[in-house]
């Protein structure tokens, strides 16, 4: 058997139906070897760049592997971001690169280079991957395959690269004679578990402030089910990262919202209020906690669950103080947690009546979309992701490019119980949206595929319109079209005294016609610059059986509110909250204070 057919019937076993690929003469025998395989199809990205991050979304949606094939040199380098989104989020990801032939390849001769397009790929991609490997005997095909699937999907996942040179493709190999891989039998961690879920439930039953914060590594561990349990069986109120906000729909009495330094006032008063935070599967970076790490909800003892021991021990040099770190798998601990019968209802037991309506009061007090701006005669983007929230199909996909625009949205879309969100959520890479809703929607099938990109964004991979009319792909495409980097503008009016260099159609960013560009391609499309013309017009796009284009003309003068300031903690939104009716409000609950240094 020819190794690349060998790899393709590999693939297909891993339960991969789609790879997302750019041929080039060092890939010409893989994609050949895929597009035979029964059952498997391969997609044409315009850029490897977007075929990698297509495959990170597939991953994502299917709870699975993706997979993305690129030829060497330029092909692989293009690749590289797209492979940084998938590592950075812990995403399983098989990337495969083309090599020069064994025989082109510089060794250690000292040059850059022999083959034509010859690169060192795996010195450049070790960093971000989980496994990097160049494969130089045909028979280690199976070995290095089985070790690089099984390090993607183990532990903490995250992708894998394997670069093979272009006669190693080509070489025959008798599959039964091939050597697989073992991996170490994992050690019995069930007794320390029971011990830190002793701990944990100590801590648990002392707390009157308590707050959850749920993070991306509960779906990760595809720990959904034990986690609605135990928020069910403790009754504390919930917050969350941006990467598991669509987990508890909107309506869930114990839903408090996202926090952190683009969060809501009232999930950021909660958390920094609180006298017990219980952090399940959230690395806790500075976005969540907010800047220095030490000013992170101060008053509280801090329960950290992770399966990454790094990310535990990284708060020691931050010097924020924590109560139980517990390094396990979450779907694991959880599972153990919940048998404790004595936690069952127990805030039954205890006084946190107050809290939990504390927490009310902040949420009806401060709304992040107001009256007033729906009497906006323009849209205001905070209307706007209300409306998409409440036409869109209840288990609609909405996959979302960064910068305000994915502030916006996060801050203001009403989940439903089977709505999922998807973004690059740690690298947030410009242009990421739009070929991940491809890889969604090759994943998802019959859902309803959104994809919400700022015009700066879609810049980015603005060639991957393309790919989408090619394949007929039914993806609604919401361009909120403010004539700029609008989130780089935010940063300048803190910076800058608004001296908007480099983030402007008026100061160096060539822009288009989005809406022809569009129809070029074969959109339809719909223009809309009202507030009072958003339901009808956002319903006539989702309605469509096919491709919509839907540009949304907001004001560049629109802003992500509140946003915390460098430098300052996360309570110190913008604008600040009158300090004497903030302490008279806390007086009442816990007797814990706001600093404003």
């Amino acid at each position: 058997m020819k190794v690349s057919d060998y790899i393709a019937k590999f693939l297909f076993k891993q339960g991969i139906k789609h790879v997302f690929v750019v041929n080039g003469g060092a890939s010409a025998h893989l994609i050949d070897s895929i597009a035979k395989k029964d059952g498997m199809n391969y997609i044409c990205a315009q850029h490897e760049q977007a075929g990698a991050m297509a495959a990170d979304a597939y991953s994502r949606v299917t709870g699975n592997l993706g997979a993305a094939i690129a030829t060497s040199g330029p092909g692989a380098t293009n690749m590289l971001t797209g492979v940084c989104g998938a590592y950075y989020d812990s995403v399983p990801v098989i990337y495969i690169t083309g090599q020069v032939a064994r025989f082109r390849m510089k060794g250690n001769l000292g040059v850059r280079q022999i083959g034509f397009q010859e690169t060192d790929t795996v010195d450049i991609f070790r960093h971000v991957t989980k496994y990097a490997v160049c494969i130089k005997d045909p028979t280690n095909i199976r070995y290095e395959l089985e070790k690089a699937c099984y390090l993607a999907k183990s532990g903490r996942p995250g992708p894998v690269l394997i670069d093979i040179p272009d006669d190693v493709q080509r070489e025959q190999v008798d599959p039964n004679k091939l050597v697989s891989f073992i991996p170490e039998q994992a050690l019995d961690d069930s007794d320390y578990i029971k011990k830190q879920v002793d701990l944990c439930v100590r801590l648990l039953h002392n707390a009157k402030r308590p707050i959850i914060v749920l993070g991306w590594g509960i779906r990760l561990a595809k720990a959904e089910k034990e986690t609605e349990e135990l928020i069910s069986n403790l009754g504390f109120p919930v917050v969350t990262t941006w990467a598991v906000a669509d987990l508890l729909p909107i309506y869930h009495p114990l839903s408090v919202g996202t926090f952190g330094t683009h969060g809501t006032r009232y999930a950021n008063f909660a958390v920094q209020n609180a006298d017990l935070i219980f952090s399940i599967g959230s690395r806790l970076d500075t976005k969540a906690t907010g800047s220095p790490m030490t000013s992170f909800a101060r008053a509280a003892k801090k329960i950290i669950l992770d399966i990454d021991r790094s990310e535990l021990s990284k708060f020691q040099k931050f010097k924020m103080k924590t109560t139980l770190l517990i390094h396990s798998d979450a779907k694991k601990f959880l599972g153990m947690l919940n048998l404790k019968k004595d936690i069952e209802k127990s805030s039954r037991g205890r006084q946190i009546s107050n809290w939990l309506e504390q927490i009310k009061i902040w949420k009806q007090k401060y709304p992040i979309c107001t009256s007033k701006y729906y009497a906006e005669e323009e849209i205001n983007p905070y209307v706007f992701i209300k409306t998409l929230s409440n036409c869109c199909d209840k288990d609609s996909i909405i996959v979302v490019d960064t910068g305000c625009t994915l502030a916006w949205t996060m801050q203001a879309f009403d989940f439903k119980s089977n709505q999922r969100v998807y973004h690059d959520w740690n690298n947030t890479a410009m242009g990421w949206a739009l070929p991940a809703s491809i890889g969604a929607c090759f994943a998802s099938e019959q859902r309803q595929v959104i994809c919400v990109i700022g015009d700066g964004s879609l810049q980015m991979n603005i060639q991957e319109l393309s790919t989408i009319i090619y394949h007929q792909l039914p993806i609604k495409i919401f361009l909120v079209n403010n004539k700029g980097y609008s989130m780089i503008r935010q940063t300048q009016d803190q910076w800058f005294d608004s001296g908007y260099e480099a983030s402007t159609t008026e100061s160096g960013l060539a822009f288009p016609d989005f809406v022809k560009i569009a129809q070029a391609y074969g959109y339809k499309t719909i223009t809309l610059n009202r507030n009072n013309e958003l339901a009808k017009g956002v319903r006539e796009v989702l309605e469509s059986n096919e491709a919509f284009f839907c540009n949304v003309e907001i004001s560049p003068e629109h802003r992500v509110v509140p946003q915390v300031k460098y430098g300052r903690p996360n309570e110190d939104m913008e604008p600040l909250l009158e300090r004497e009716e903030f302490e008279e409000n806390m007086r009442v609950v816990s007797n814990v204070f706001y600093d404003h240094e």
